[in-house]
């Protein structure tokens, strides 16, 4: 099964959704999106694909989102856009597309519904079980 994670490798989350698809036997490209961000077509894909608008797929946390006033309720989807464009930590993590769907992987298991059923439990980084 082809796999495209967009990586954050500081990301606990992100590090746990590339340790399933791997432990899934699946070695999926590796887009460290923070270096090599999407440009906005490709954004528009992941959002659309994954069902997503754009304030429901931007980070908060540890960004520039309060700096740049983007919780305001008047901003529009274009300019959440042209913000996560322009700062790409604004882009919540991490985004995984596979032959099956796109999912932006907040728990990490969530992966599991766009992968193949998995053969033995996975241990994430806390020690919880899925699978």
């Amino acid at each position: 099964m082809r796999a495209t994670i967009y990586h954050n490798p500081r990301c606990g989350t992100s590090r746990n959704t590339l340790a399933i698809l791997r432990h899934a036997g699946i070695e999926p490209t590796i887009i460290e999106y923070l270096t090599a961000p999407p440009d906005e077509a490709t954004l528009r894909r992941l959002l659309s694909d994954a069902g997503l608008t754009p304030r429901q797929a931007i980070r908060e946390k540890g960004t520039p989102f309060d700096e740049l006033g983007l919780g305001a309720a008047s901003i529009s989807d274009e300019a959440l856009i042209a913000a996560m464009l322009a700062h790409p930590v604004l882009i919540n993590r991490p985004f995984v597309v596979t032959d099956i769907g796109t999912r932006l992987r907040r728990p990490s298991e969530i992966v599991l519904q766009i992968i193949p059923p998995l053969d033995t439990p996975f241990v994430k980084e806390d020690g919880e079980i899925i699978g």
